[in-house]
């Protein structure tokens, strides 16, 4: 028995988000199902990051056991031969067996994308979100600069999650714009359901004007997930980094 690693990068889209449901089509299980076509063995693959609906990721972990002697290595490529072609493994390799990809130290940055133009364009509809509304990014690196460090970030999760904490620490939040496009890029330990979008939603009510940015940190305080902005759609991000410490 071996473990091996899986690096999967995905156009999150078409996929009901990556773990295992019942009567929907998600990363996990498309996963599972063709490696057990492949290794003629029962598979389920452990993820690090269970994404959203619709969220798309450049390098997802997934681990799983196998009794194959397939090295490795080259699981990659004879995984990609059966996958659909809007998931692509990067990277495969051998692991300790007591690996766990949501068990180690790590780190992760997540990218937001806005379209903030005139006018949508069709071809990047699905990996950025459109507003026509200016935004004012200084304002939005302003408000953004509260949320680096160790808080308490209910107000920045989902009312819907279950979690024993909602303590979580932000190390990094990176704001720029090229064009008309406007990237958001949020490094932490670990996030919570929804966090990144509703504290992209947050930062561009502040970017349109309706908050100022002293407001976030209001927010922040207030532990109410009620005093936050909308939930920014699952379209415009992105897993771009995971780096295990």
């Amino acid at each position: 028995m071996k473990r091996v690693k899986l690096t999967v990068a995905y156009d999150g889209t078409a996929y009901s988000g990556w773990q295992l449901q019942p009567h929907a089509r998600t990363i996990e299980g498309e996963l599972n199902r063709c490696l057990c076509e492949l290794l003629s063995e029962e598979i389920q693959v452990i993820g690090a990051s269970r994404t959203d609906s619709g969220v798309h990721a450049l390098c997802n972990v997934a681990v799983f056991d196998t009794e194959t002697r397939i090295p490795a290595e080259k699981i990659s490529y004879a995984l990609n031969q059966r996958l659909p072609e809007d998931i692509r493994i990067q990277h495969s390799c051998e692991v300790s067996a007591d690996f766990h990809p949501r068990r180690c130290d790590s780190r992760k940055t997540y990218e937001y994308r806005i379209l903030n133009a005139a006018f949508p364009v069709p071809t990047r509809r699905l990996y950025a979100h459109f507003t026509y509304a200016p935004l004012d990014v200084e304002r939005m690196r302003e408000a953004a600069a509260v949320l680096v460090g160790e808080h308490d970030f209910k107000s920045f999760c989902s009312a819907a999650s279950a979690v024993e904490s909602t303590v979580r620490r932000i190390l990094d939040i990176r704001i720029g714009k090229d064009g008309d496009e406007i990237t958001i890029q949020i490094c932490g330990t670990g996030f919570l359901y929804n966090m990144v979008r509703i504290i992209t939603g947050t930062l561009m009510e502040v970017g349109r004007g309706v908050y100022p940015p002293e407001r976030v940190g209001e927010i922040l305080e207030l532990r109410d997930r009620t005093a936050a902005g909308p939930t920014a759609p699952a379209c415009g991000l992105t897993l771009i980094r995971y780096e295990f410490l």
